[in-house]
């Protein structure tokens, strides 16, 4: 995959998502999203095939989208992942956020990145404890885990 292909157009820098095959704006939230992408797939091997930028749920009604979302080769939502620009901090707000968004989600990881700072939680389905995780897993690794989770 081409990764951080960029082109100026009258109005705008845009940046090529592999992923959508499609340009989109440069803004400094998309290039984190693009630098997480990018090490997702070159060095975690996650399916560039499971994996949804800006995905659109349902939340009580209100139509959310959250920066990129993994699913397990059955088609469940595994990973939920928030992307903030490199100046904004990882605070309790996006945590919050990303909280509420699996409400709708379930997914069993939480990962919010500014690319500079990456806070990986690990739900564990039956209790609901979060754990934060010193290293991002593979895809191997979260497939594992949900497969342990729904036996």
């Amino acid at each position: 995959m081409e990764w951080f292909k960029t082109r100026v157009t009258d109005t705008r820098q845009e940046i090529f998502d592999p992923l959508r095959r499609q340009y989109v704006a440069l803004t400094p939230e998309e290039e984190v999203r693009q630098t997480i992408l990018q090490q997702m797939v070159e060095h975690w091997h996650y399916p560039p095939g499971l994996i949804a930028v800006e995905y659109s749920f349902r939340l009580h009604k209100l139509r959310k989208r959250s920066d990129i979302v993994v699913f397990s080769k059955s088609g469940k939502p595994v990973m939920l992942i928030e992307c903030k620009a490199r100046h904004q901090q990882i605070t309790s707000k996006v945590l919050d956020q990303a909280i509420r968004y699996n409400l709708a989600l379930q997914v069993r990881y939480l990962v919010l990145s500014n690319a500079d700072t990456t806070k990986i939680i690990k739900i564990n389905p039956s209790t609901n404890q979060a754990e934060f995780l010193r290293h991002f897993p593979t895809y191997d690794e979260i497939c594992r885990e949900s497969n342990n989770s729904e036996n």
